[in-house]
Order: C-alpha cells, then structure tokens, then sequence
C-alpha cells in the first residue's frame, strides 16, 4: 500500500463525507443505506450508531464470504466521513427556501460520485455499502449491484418508519451509474480496486 493510495484514500473519505452532509442539509431525502439503518433503529428502538455497526459489520462480512476482503479503507471509510459530516453538520446552517434546498441537493450528487469512486479507487478497502456491492460484480455490474442495494435499503428503511425523498432516488437511479462512469473513464477511480487489501 503506497503512500499515494493512503492520501487518495482520506481525501476521497473528506470529499464523500462532504457531500453527504449537503444531502442531509438539503432534508430532502438520504441515501438507501442510511435510510434503512434509520428505519431499523425506529422499529427496534436502538440508537442510531449500534444498528450502524451492526449492519455494517452483517454487510462486510457478507461481501467477505464472496472474497471482497476488507482493509484500512473498511475501517476509515466510516470514521472520516462520520466526523466529516458531524463538523459539516455542526458548523452550517442548513437553508430554508426549497429552492436552495433543491440546489444544494443537486450539487451533492457529484461531490459524493467522487467522494465513492475516490475511496473505492484508492484501493484499500472498501465500507459496507460499497463492499455489498462489489461483492456481487461480478455477475451484477457495481453500477447495478450499487443502484439494488441502495434501493433495497430505502424500501426496508421506508417500510420501518423512515422518510425518504427526491435525494432519496436520485442517489438509487444516479449514483451507482455515476460511480461507475467516473471510474471507466479515470483509472484512479476504478472502483473495482476497492477489493484489494
């Protein structure tokens, strides 16, 4: 693992972790993964960050019985961006007027393509989204294993009590079509390195 990869890897964690927290700004809808956390923990009672391990830990493993192995890039994916969406979060009014709203959704959507296709990329490792994902590709390419995950994540979620929103489907319909785009086309984004250890 060179020193290059490491930088990409926290950089990339940064940059997702910033568009994530534009998506939750905007209150227009999350992402599936975090929709179906957000459900279970509504449904079982538990606190937010336990389901969050839980599940995370259930899809890692997962994906590791299909060879998708874990690495650094497992463990800092989840911590970076969790402390990059906590000091976004902390520090910014989220807006009031729906059309900035709408905006700010929009504009989260490309910021999280490289944020995703940066850290998966970086071959280190890849979270417990990404690598339920990739541990389907193949037979299912990531842009679709990706788009069926997040979809099935928001309609559990939906189904347990959770909100979701336009942000919602524009990261199940967009973002694993997105990922995989930036990733053919600038091979340091190829997210299929996330795999590797």
């Amino acid at each position: 693992m060179t020193i290059r990869r490491v930088v990409q890897l926290f950089v990339a964690c940064v940059v997702l972790g910033v568009g994530v927290a534009l998506l939750l700004l905007a209150a227009l809808g999350s992402d599936g993964y975090s929709t179906m956390v957000n459900g279970i923990s509504i449904s079982t009672g538990q606190p937010f960050v336990v389901v969050n391990c839980v599940v995370g830990v259930i899809l890692v493993g997962m994906a590791w019985l299909r060879g998708t192995r874990p690495g650094l890039g497992t463990v800092v994916q989840p911590v970076a961006v969790g402390f990059t969406i906590s000091a976004l979060l902390d520090s910014v009014d989220a807006p009031h007027g729906l059309w900035a709203r709408i905006v700010l959704m929009i504009v989260a959507m490309p910021i999280l393509t490289v944020g995703v296709a940066g850290y998966l990329g970086s071959g280190t490792g890849a979270g417990p989204t990404e690598a339920a994902a990739l541990a389907w590709d193949p037979p299912v390419p990531f842009r679709w294993s990706y788009t069926i995950l997040q979809g099935g994540g928001a309609l559990v979620g939906w189904l347990l009590g959770a909100a979701i929103g336009p942000g919602t489907l524009l990261v199940i319909f967009l973002l694993g079509p997105a990922v995989d785009l930036i990733a053919r086309r600038l091979p340091m984004f190829d997210v299929r390195a996330g795999r590797a250890t």
